[in-house]
């Protein structure tokens, strides 16, 4: 009986970790449509690479280094930034974001 509830639990604690997983997802696609919205054209395409600073799960003092679109995309990737999941990496990193664009 304790193995079951132990596979119970188990399992349960599985859901909530890939629940988890998918509220971050939503919460980044949610956070890329609104800095898409407020700074770029949505149905254009670009990618944006940021050198940030990457401490406690966050991205810090991120800076542009190259931008293949329109300038709004260096502004909403500086936007998106602030919710891109890192996990435990730290330091000086670069990141590529991009967009796809309802044309690309």
């Amino acid at each position: 009986m304790k193995s079951n509830i132990a596979i119970i639990a188990g399992v349960l604690g599985a859901f909530a970790i890939v629940g988890s997983a998918a509220a971050d997802a939503k919460s980044y696609q949610a956070a890329v449509e609104k800095c898409l919205s407020q700074f770029a054209n949505d149905s254009d395409s670009a990618t944006v690479t940021l050198e940030c600073t990457a401490a406690g799960g966050k991205l810090d003092g991120c800076k542009v280094l190259e931008n293949s679109g329109a300038k709004g995309f260096a502004a909403a990737a500086m936007c998106v930034a602030k919710e891109i999941p890192i996990g435990d990496k730290t330091g000086d990193i670069k990141v590529p974001v991009r967009f796809a664009g309802a044309n690309g």
